[in-house]
């Protein structure tokens, strides 16, 4: 039995038809995540990483400098202060990040990725396009990331054409 289809049964059964399919879509969607959190765990846990910390790690890999400040880096995973502020302590109790002031403004505090978290991060990547991003499980990527763009511009995001 599909739960969720039941769940779709329920609503309509109880007067709530012009919300049960939004229900399901949304219900779909939660479930989806915890699939493919399932799946970048399993990937990530044995080294030692949450995917919030492996974020951190490939945006600062990907930076000429290997440098963000904790502001920045919050604003670009648009998550609160305190998410970054937690993810950087661990990081740096693993050796995979530094932390400095900035040298034009003292006040500014810069997150910087270690050589070991460079090569921690690459790992990492290429576990996740192996057995993450590369398979999916969903035949029709585009559309798929297309729609969830709908969804996330009517939230406020900036949405580009690639996603």
């Amino acid at each position: 039995m599909d739960p969720i289809g039941e769940a779709h049964r329920q609503w309509v059964a109880h007067g709530w038809d012009e919300a049960a399919d939004g229900m399901v879509m949304v219900t779909s969607l939660v479930r989806a995540h915890q699939l493919l959190m399932e799946r970048i765990d399993a990937v990530l846990r044995p080294q030692g990483l949450t995917f919030a910390r492996y974020e951190v790690l490939r945006l600062l890999a990907f930076t000429r400098s290997g440098s963000l400040s904790m502001a920045r880096l919050g604003s670009l995973l648009q998550v609160h202060p305190t998410s970054v502020t937690s993810a950087v302590d661990r990081l740096e109790r693993q050796g995979w990040v530094s932390r400095s002031r900035g040298e034009e403004d003292r006040r500014v505090v810069l997150a910087t990725i270690t050589p070991a978290g460079r090569a921690a991060v690459e790992e990492a990547t290429d576990g996740l396009n192996k057995k993450v991003f590369e398979v999916p499980g969903v035949a029709d990527v585009p559309a798929l990331t297309a729609l969830l763009g709908e969804l996330r511009a009517a939230g406020g995001d900036a949405v580009s054409s690639g996603g």
